[in-house]
């Protein structure tokens, strides 16, 4: 992970330039009313969901949800995915897509939130291609890029009353930071940094 975070810093320019040439946004606009909680799982963000009363929650990159925390919850809990479950679950999926030869599952997933690591039933999934001059490092804003619509349509598709989630099939498997000899290893061997 520290390497990661020094790769991030290294490849700043590559990363903004992804951002700016897809139109990313990596801040909330300025009319978002933006609520910080110090986790899903603490009382500040049950308070939260108290005070909002949403009508559907999309999560992004945060920590396992309770399942105390979830039966608190009574719209759809939704989570963004940087993978195609349940394939590619938990970390860098989009990496280990390509690593494992599978570049046709290099995508997203919307899913519903259940007790597991990404084990909920799949709301949408979008697959695409990463650029020739994209790594671990920038695979997670290539996926945003291409998932993003696909977020928007979930949200409106659970507002209206039209969610509609299946069990996917296949093998299961979570995945976890490559270590840095297997990444070095999966980088010389097989091109896929």
């Amino acid at each position: 992970m520290c390497l990661i975070g020094l790769g991030k810093v290294l490849l700043h320019r590559r990363i903004a330039r992804i951002i700016e040439s897809e139109s990313l946004f990596v801040k909330p606009r300025a009319e978002r009313i933006v609520r910080t909680v110090p986790s899903v799982n603490s009382v500040g963000f049950l308070q939260a969901i108290d005070e909002i009363q949403p009508s559907v929650i999309l999560l992004a990159g945060c920590r396992i949800v309770k399942p105390e925390v979830l039966a608190r919850v009574t719209c759809p809990v939704l989570n963004y995915h940087a993978g195609i479950t349940p394939q590619h679950r938990g970390m860098n999926g989009g990496y280990w897509a390509l690593a494992n030869r599978d570049s046709t599952n290099f995508g997203a997933t919307v899913h519903v939130v259940d007790a597991g690591v990404d084990t909920g039933e799949v709301v949408a999934q979008v697959r695409g291609e990463p650029s020739g001059d994209d790594n671990i490092m920038t695979y997670a804003y290539r996926l945003a890029a291409i998932s993003r619509q696909m977020c928007v349509d979930a949200i409106e598709d659970a507002l209206a009353g039209r969610l509609e989630s299946r069990k996917q099939g296949g093998n299961s498997r979570q995945w976890f930071h490559p270590t840095i000899w297997s990444y070095v290893w999966t980088g010389v061997t097989k091109g896929i940094w």
